[in-house]
């Protein structure tokens, strides 16, 4: 049996920076430090699983809105077809071109045979990575629900007396 490594990086390793074009305009990991950060790896646009992942999303907008974090898409297609996708389906998660595959490579969601494969990481304010999901097939994605259990916990609001 092979033991098969952790995908990297992984949680409280430091979320490598990177910057790419996206359907809302650059999006440059840095510029949201302090904020908690979705990043939602995916094969393709317009694909079976893929747009019933995104669809999901935008029919329940109240609840991703309610996450407070910042949420992006990232597949290797460029930014035409995520533009084209975005508008055929209505979608509110921005998505990113990241068409070198080198954000993929840099979070270890590129695979040789299946291209980008779908992995949810959650990158805390302080920039550490704080949870990871890698999909084994990339036949199914991780819901609003399953996104929020894999958010840091908040501090309960302080109680006056």
């Amino acid at each position: 049996m092979i033991a098969r490594m952790p995908a990297r990086p992984a949680p409280g390793e430091t979320a490598p920076d990177f910057e790419l074009p996206g359907t809302e305009g650059t999006f440059r990991l840095a510029d949201h430090r302090g904020k908690v950060v979705v990043l939602l790896f995916y094969p393709g646009d317009n694909t079976p699983v893929c747009t019933r992942q995104f669809c999901s999303y935008r029919d329940h907008a109240d609840e991703v809105s309610d996450l407070d974090a910042v949420i992006v898409g990232i597949s290797d297609q460029d930014l035409d077809s995520h533009a084209q996708f975005v508008d055929k389906h209505g979608l509110n998660v921005p998505l990113l071109a990241d068409t070198g595959k080198a954000v993929a490579k840099l979070y270890g969601t590129q695979s040789r045979v299946l291209g980008t494969k779908r992995s949810v990481v959650v990158i805390a304010p302080d920039g550490t990575v704080h949870a990871r999901h890698d999909h084994t097939l990339g036949l199914d994605y991780l819901g609003v629900d399953e996104i929020r259990a894999l958010l840091p916990t908040r501090p309960a609001p302080a109680s006056g007396s």
